[in-house]
């Protein structure tokens, strides 16, 4: 018989049956989040700068700074987080594999527990529980206990890099709107440009969350708006103080 005699197939290609998936769409929501803070930040800054001047070098060094302070700032704070988060899932699956080889009868009388409070039959549960220990029995108890996959945990290092490429990738659009066009249509083409993109992320972001894409999208674009309109008064009344 063939090897491909015994793989079956899947029934539903279709569906994401597979570890992983409500994880990876956490990153795509948390890089689409980190493009628009891209977006919204960087643009303020520049917008609040151009209200100030019409020079295109403080423009272009405020913009500069703020997009790489914020993409290492984002990147810093992911790494952080999702350290604390695997360093403590690391702690439990260590836990969990010491408490199988101390105790394995404990440990099987745990996951029938956990089964049968799931609604299984005492003999059923105890059959499941058997079966998947014999199986893998740290894979098993990580499931059943923590809902944990042990070969799904999160890097810190892959995290900060996919944060700081998003809030980039969103910062540069503010950055090409403000400098390429001629001075008089350098604000109103940021704004423009700006409000059009986070229309479209808050659409993504509502589409990955499944919540209402009119009501995120609104929320985005004028918050967006709001800081912008903000920062270029701010900057337009310095500038005509002669403060800076």
């Amino acid at each position: 018989m063939s090897t491909d005699a015994a793989v079956e197939p899947d029934p539903h290609p279709g569906e994401p049956h597979r570890g992983g998936v409500a994880q990876r769409l956490n990153w795509l929501r948390a890089g689409v989040l980190g493009a628009n803070d891209g977006i919204v930040s960087v643009a303020a800054i520049v917008v609040g700068v151009a209200g100030a001047t019409i020079e295109i070098g403080p423009i272009l060094t405020a913009g500069v700074a703020g997009l790489v302070g914020g993409a290492i700032s984002m990147a810093l704070g992911e790494y952080v987080s999702v350290s604390s988060q695997s360093d403590s899932e690391q702690a439990l699956i260590a836990k969990e594999r010491a408490e199988l080889l101390v105790m394995p009868e404990e440990e099987l009388e745990e996951l029938t527990g956990l089964y049968r409070a799931k609604g299984l039959s005492e003999s059923t549960a105890r059959q499941v529980a058997i079966e998947l220990t014999e199986h893998d029995a740290l894979a098993a108890h990580l499931s059943a206990e923590l809902n944990i996959d042990q070969n799904d945990v999160v890097s810190p290092w892959h995290a900060a890099a996919a944060s700081a490429a998003a809030f980039t990738i969103g910062a540069i659009l503010p950055m090409l709107a403000i400098l390429l066009p001629p001075a008089d249509w350098r604000v109103p083409v940021t704004f423009f440009a700006v409000l059009i993109a986070l229309a479209i992320t808050g659409t993504l972001s509502a589409t990955i969350g499944g919540s209402s894409r009119m009501r995120a999208t609104l929320r985005v674009v004028i918050g967006g708006a709001l800081a912008l309109a903000s920062t270029y008064a701010i900057g337009a009344l310095l500038g005509a103080s002669g403060a800076v």
